[in-house]
């Protein structure tokens, strides 16, 4: 199968739950059981993009063979979709600081999973590209090079980018200040303020990603990126989502009914998130190897004419909660960057 990476960023708070209590939080994140980050299933994406095509008349028979049949009468028709989907695995999570409003953070552990992503990607990419290519939702940067090297950082540690601003200069010596975390922004071959090389290359590589042809964007992101330990990282990520409590009001009373409030947690606006889209041959006996079958995907996409596609995800879409873009490379890119289709 050949395997593709896509990437979400949040627009608004996005609810993707899982469906019982947690503790004081009626409605949790959903999130993986080993690790305990928040995810988005796969399940949730791959309903979200069938009804995008669902939607295009032109595209019904491309349905059938990318996302299967809606429904099974028998056993001799059933057969699967060409296309599986992975989990959304939390990539950057914005958590407050107490300079640059806003600091984009990730972790050694997340990165040497998403580096490991990216060479699956990069095996993939020849063959995509000797069948013939595809027009992409996104054009964004090849995916020929090498990951960056994952960065050693020690607990109470920031690395960070040469053109950082979350760096907190009225306090005694350099630190990033997240939340209620003090940390040090300096470590092992670090340059200027704590800027380490890690930082700056996985920020570029990240950002081309995710904001292929927006140079003010990636800017932003270089300027709040930081890599911090594990063990911090963790403690963000089931401390620093957004929790909000919401109420139903009885309108003949004009009060809250009984019972009727509750607390539901959120993983913020400008949170990215990646996952991956595996393609195999179709199964509908249409003639479509693995690498025409993502072409196809990738062109009904586009023949919609969303271009960056916007997509809601998740629950409470009437108050605004889970809008998202969702960025999807084509395999291979033969230009130097990225640009907008």
């Amino acid at each position: 199968m050949l395997t593709q990476i896509f990437h979400l960023h949040a627009l608004s708070a996005l609810h993707v739950g899982s469906g019982q209590a947690l503790g004081a939080v009626d409605l949790p994140v959903a999130r993986a059981r080993a690790t305990h980050l928040p995810i988005v299933p796969g399940s949730a994406l791959k309903g979200v993009l069938r009804d995008e095509f669902a939607a295009d008349e032109r595209q019904q028979k491309t349905l059938l063979t990318l996302f299967g049949p809606p429904s099974i009468d028998s056993g001799d028709a059933a057969y699967a979709g060409a296309l599986a989907f992975g989990d959304a695995q939390l990539l950057l999570l914005p958590v407050r600081s107490l300079a640059g409003i806003v600091a984009f953070v990730t972790c050694p552990f997340v990165l040497a999973r998403y580096a490991e992503d990216l060479r699956r990607e990069t095996l993939a990419a020849p063959t995509a590209a000797a069948a013939g290519g595809a027009v992409g939702v996104v054009r964004a940067a090849p995916t020929v090079r090498e990951p960056p090297d994952v960065p050693p950082v020690d607990e109470q540690q920031a690395l960070v980018c040469q053109s950082t601003k979350i760096i907190a200069q009225h306090k005694p010596g350099t630190l990033v200040v997240l939340e209620d975390l003090d940390l040090r922004a300096s470590g092992q071959n670090a340059g200027p303020h704590g800027a380490a090389p890690g930082a700056d290359a996985w920020a570029e590589r990240i950002a081309a990603r995710v904001h292929p042809g927006d140079k003010k964007w990636q800017a932003l992101l270089g300027e709040r990126f930081a890599i911090i330990s594990d063990a911090d990282f963790s403690f963000l990520a089931d401390t620093a989502t957004e929790v909000r409590a919401r109420i139903r009001i009885d309108d003949s009373r004009g009060v809250v009914d009984n019972g009727a409030l509750w607390y539901e947690e959120n993983l913020p606006a400008e949170t990215v998130l990646w996952g991956q889209i595996a393609a195999g041959p179709a199964r509908d006996g249409q003639p479509l190897a693995a690498a025409q079958t993502l072409a196809a995907f990738r062109a009904g996409l586009a023949g919609n004419g969303h271009g960056a596609l916007t997509l809601q995800i998740g629950g409470k879409a009437t108050i605004g909660r889970g809008l998202v873009r969702f960025v999807l490379p084509p395999a291979a890119d033969k230009a130097a960057g990225g640009d907008k289709r």
